[in-house]
């Protein structure tokens, strides 16, 4: 009798832990609802932890969120989380993990999707006049020393470029800053998320901001087109959602209130406080590209009045 009960013991299988309920970001709805692929978790904080897929297409890190986090990146699954309960608590960097069939799971925790948002903010339509004087709000607000490459003569010139509408030096521009800066997500990388996320979230909202969009389009698969090669793999990531207009939750409220829906001054406080630089990199990457629609339209404006 000793022998079947071990072999019966050996092969029983392992108990399922059950799965805490997730809201995820329609950025990643494709890599949660495909069969799953293996995952390695990459970085482990106290209020998030990161998954990089091993396979598929762009977001290819997945970050896990809790609730109560200040920041909520575009490619996030927020978890339930609450001063007691920290969800992160048995996950270690190193970990195996895998995405998909509508779950996903780092170490010790195991998150099924239960809904979903969007992380495309709708702004409709906005006045220029609006738009500028959210623009002075913003620009009031920022720390430019506090942004990472606070000095580095690159942000300036790819908003100047872009402002111009000279797409083949603002991609010469963005080029040079891909990648530089420390960090997850180096400054770099973060003023041309912010940059993009405006040209065209905000170009889309205004009269006239065909031009902005069209920026966006080519700059945007430019600094994406070997991300993965020249920055980390979160950032690389990132670049791709903000490419499509797909913002973190703090960088989505500045630009609501930069069209007038919510208040603006508590958003960019909010934004100001995610990371060391990284905040201030992308407010500073949203002004530069709102700027530069403002510039875009005012041109456009100009051109049918000639016309």
């Amino acid at each position: 009798m000793t022998i079947p009960q071990l072999v019966m013991a050996e092969s029983s299988p392992e108990p399922t832990r059950a799965p805490v309920p997730g809201a995820a970001s329609l950025a990643v709805r494709e890599a949660v609802e495909r069969p799953r692929r293996a995952a390695k978790v990459i970085a482990v904080f106290p209020s998030s932890v990161y998954l990089q897929l091993k396979s598929g297409n762009e977001p290819r890190v997945v970050a896990l969120v809790g609730s109560e986090s200040v920041a909520r990146p575009a490619n996030a699954i927020v978890v339930p989380s609450n001063g007691r309960w920290g969800p992160f608590a048995g996950v270690r960097e190193g970990d195996d993990g895998w995405v998909g069939d509508g779950h996903a799971e780092a170490g010790t925790l195991r998150v099924r999707v239960k809904r979903w948002w969007d992380p495309s903010p709708v702004l409709g339509p906005v006045s220029t006049s609006r738009l500028r004087q959210g623009a002075m709000q913003l620009e009031s607000g920022l720390d430019v020393s506090s942004c990472g490459l606070a000095g580095h003569p690159g942000p300036r010139l790819l908003a100047e470029r872009c402002a111009a509408g000279d797409l083949a030096h603002a991609v010469l521009a963005a080029e040079k800053i891909v990648g530089l800066g420390p960090g997850l997500t180096p400054s770099g990388d973060d003023v041309i998320a912010g940059l993009l996320l405006s040209l065209r979230l905000l170009g889309g909202s205004l009269d006239g901001g065909s031009r902005a969009i069209w920026l966006a389009d080519w700059l945007g698969a430019a600094v994406t087109a070997d991300a993965q090669t020249r920055t980390t793999s979160l950032s690389a990531s990132l670049l791709h959602c903000a490419a499509r207009g797909q913002a973190a939750g703090e960088a989505a409220a500045v630009l609501r209130g930069l069209a007038g829906q919510e208040s603006l001054v508590p958003a960019v406080r909010r934004l100001m406080s995610t990371g060391r630089n990284s905040g201030p990199d992308v407010a500073w990457g949203l002004l530069a590209g709102c700027k530069a629609t403002l510039s875009l339209c005012e041109a456009a404006a100009s051109r049918r009045v000639t016309a």
